[in-house]
């Protein structure tokens, strides 16, 4: 498998724990927000890591980490994964989170099955249907919710995470994802940053006030034991 980026220490990415965070380039989906717009499109001239850099890197971290997060673009989408994570099990005293979109459920069931990763985050991109003009491209949401209910079941920490994109987010939004993701228990918002966006349209939104990510913070409340705003 290959990385395409590493931040080494990171306080914000896993919960109550100090991770590393590993980014794989390519991605299913092409959200106009994406900040991250190199990974998504042009991961072949970024600098790469195989497996065996990433395990050498970690090996000398053990003493200055405890986590390592998986991000992206879109982790799921590589065959590679799944090895990759039993390699990174066999190292001691690090616990693993994933971050993805869902889109393929059969990988995160084989990753919990196997006892692979300990936390997941999960994103919710807009009410679904939104989904389609939000990601640029067509997909099932029903295959999103398969995956949340593979979580669920199999009792993993996870999160769900919706960035407050301007026009995809709304009270009206957030009551269609709750209806369609039932009562959950960690919700984070992320402010939107409109600098360097996948689609160069969506620099020209404006981002939502604190006083109104308060007031979706609130509606999430109503389905999620816990909600969350970072950003601001």
């Amino acid at each position: 498998m290959t990385f395409n980026g590493i931040y080494k220490t990171s306080v914000v990415n896993y919960p109550g724990r100090v991770c590393t965070v590993l980014f794989v380039g390519g991605c299913n989906l092409k959200c106009g927000y994406c900040y991250n717009g190199d990974l998504v499109n042009n991961a072949d001239a970024l600098e790469s890591y195989s497996s065996e850099d990433i395990l050498s890197i970690l090996k000398k971290r053990q003493n200055l980490i405890d986590a390592v997060t998986i991000s992206g673009g879109e982790p799921t989408i590589y065959k590679g994964l799944l090895p990759f994570l039993k390699e990174l099990k066999t190292l001691p005293g690090f616990s693993v989170k994933l971050d993805t979109n869902g889109l393929n459920p059969d990988i995160v069931k084989s990753a919990l099955e196997e006892n692979l990763i300990d936390m997941i985050a999960l994103d919710i991109k807009t009410s679904p249907a939104k989904y389609s003009t939000l990601t640029a491209v067509e997909i099932d949401f029903s295959k999103v919710l398969q995956t949340l209910s593979i979580i669920k079941d199999y009792g993993v920490d996870y999160e769900l995470r919706t960035t407050a994109v301007p026009g995809f987010m709304s009270i009206e939004d957030l009551e269609e994802i709750k209806a369609a993701v039932g009562t959950v228990t960690n919700y984070h918002i992320q402010q939107f940053i409109p600098d360097n966006t996948l689609d160069p349209a969506f620099s020209d939104l404006y981002p939502f006030s604190k006083q109104e990510l308060e007031s979706f913070r609130k509606s999430i409340l109503t389905f999620a034991k816990n909600c969350s705003i970072k950003g601001i």
